[in-house]
């Protein structure tokens, strides 16, 4: 039991930091643990998709509370950076938040997202699907890999 609990939490640690500004990678824990077989497939998609957005709604708080964090010097983003990922919310509007899966401008949109004072619950929503779509897709192909169906 003991063992069911580490990996749920491990899990959910690996999504929450994965979905931050920091470097880090849920996919491959999801994988290890499905080929490991130990855990319910449901319940994992579910602890990944969860803790994925909750590390994306750390983003939109950031992006919320923006203009504080601007006068503090551990806090660093480029300008054009910020202003190329405006645009481009812009443009596409809350929809762009079904792109919050994606490494490198994912984790931004979010961010953004609170930055221009977006709705939490929508945006939460949104984001939530994306990551369980993204986390069904990489079970499909793990399970799919060693044979087994979900």
């Amino acid at each position: 039991m003991l063992l069911d609990i580490s990996a749920y939490l491990g899990l959910f640690i690996a999504a929450f930091l994965a979905a931050t500004l920091l470097p880090a990678q849920s996919e491959a824990v999801l994988a290890g643990l499905l080929i490991a077989d130990n855990q319910q497939v449901w319940l994992l998609l579910l602890v990944a998709s969860l803790g994925n957005t909750l590390g994306a709604a750390v983003n939109w708080l950031i992006g919320y509370h923006f203009q504080h964090l601007l006068k503090c010097k551990w806090f660093k983003i480029k300008p054009e950076s910020l202003q190329r990922a405006q645009c481009w919310y812009h443009r596409y509007g809350r929809w762009s938040l079904l792109l919050s899966w994606m490494p490198i401008v994912g984790d931004p949109i979010t961010l953004v997202a609170g930055i221009l004072r977006e709705p939490f619950r929508p945006v939460m929503a949104i984001v939530f699907v994306a990551k369980a779509i993204r986390y069904v897709i990489v079970a499909a192909i793990v399970l799919r890999g060693v044979g087994q169906v979900f």
